[in-house]
């Protein structure tokens, strides 16, 4: 005998949902204090949450809503623990972000070239996010660029938080930021003149990522990684001392011609920074060659040949 064990789903009552209760219990909240933070506490009492400003890129999605409503959980576990939760809400709107975003909403790019024009309006106004390109843009003052970036960004920047009081976040209101505020640059250029007073902060020559577009720097963050078709190369290495080549030849190391050695690459182009070739010191095949050098193609660089145990 069979036996139907689904269970009957219980029948939900048809209600809609009560209107205007995000705002109610947002205003009353708001005027209660039941989320300020408490600044005479001590800092034994104090739980601090270093909440990662989105970027204001026009919209949020559901992943914003995922991940601070994770950190809301944990503010809200704090407070009934008895802590003074410094729970403050930033906007990132300093960086090529909101440069792209600027561009495409208004159809402009900046031309440091040109006068400032205090009866400026935008040829276009709402990108839809679409990307418009350089050609189409009209080029502006830099000193108007920036207006419609502030512009942009308040417009943004409200109806982030519009979003994030409805959806009911406990954040002290009272603590917002913008990363590219007067107070946070100045908390940021003081943090950094400490560290250099320290001796935690130094300049370097090194290379750097730079955006041919915007002809600027480029923070790592700010990339994406993409995967592209990928070729190999073969070069050729030229042994520089014929003996040497011989002697390697006859050990049966792979020496072509019988005086270069080739390894193929898929990074071609650096080829003018190779200081020296490596072997894995129990390849057999190279050990011949060890100690020996060679010419590196296009540049003629002689480089040596050496063992590595990470080869």
């Amino acid at each position: 005998m069979a036996m139907n064990t689904r269970a009957q789903a219980p029948r939900v009552p048809d209600r809609a949902a009560p209107e205007g209760l995000e705002a109610k219990w947002g205003e009353a909240w708001e005027d209660q204090g039941t989320y300020a933070f408490d600044r005479t506490a001590t800092r034994e009492q104090v739980y601090s949450i270093d909440t990662p400003p989105p970027t204001v890129s026009g919209s949020l999605h559901i992943g914003h809503v995922f991940s601070y409503t994770h950190t809301d959980v944990v503010a809200r576990y704090q407070r009934m623990m008895g802590k003074s939760v410094f729970y403050p809400m930033g906007w990132d709107d300093n960086g090529l972000p909101t440069e792209r975003r600027v561009q495409n909403y208004f159809g402009v790019r900046v031309d440091a070239t040109l006068p400032y024009d205090p009866d400026f309006e935008p040829p276009h106004v709402g990108g839809d996010g679409k990307s418009i390109k350089a050609r189409d843009q009209k080029p502006i003052s830099r000193k108007n660029f920036v207006e419609l970036c502030e512009r942009l960004t308040q417009e943004d920047e409200a109806q982030f938080e519009a979003l994030w009081r409805y959806l009911g976040l406990s954040v002290d209101w009272k603590q917002n930021y913008q990363t590219i505020g007067a107070r946070a640059r100045k908390v940021a250029q003081a943090a950094f003149l400490r560290n250099l007073a320290r001796g935690e902060a130094y300049q370097a020559e090194a290379p750097g990522l730079w955006d041919v577009t915007f002809q600027t720097a480029v923070a790592q963050a700010e990339l994406e990684s993409r995967e592209y078709p990928g070729f190999y190369h073969r070069l050729a290495f030229h042994i520089t001392d014929a003996e040497a080549a011989a002697k390697a030849a006859a050990a049966g190391a792979p020496v072509e011609d019988g005086v270069d050695v080739c390894i193929e690459t898929t990074r071609p182009e650096l080829l003018a920074a190779c200081v020296a070739l490596i072997a894995h010191p129990d390849d057999e095949r190279y050990k011949p060659l060890f100690g020996t050098t060679v010419a590196s193609p296009v540049y003629g660089v002689e480089v040596p040949i050496l063992p590595h145990p990470e080869a």
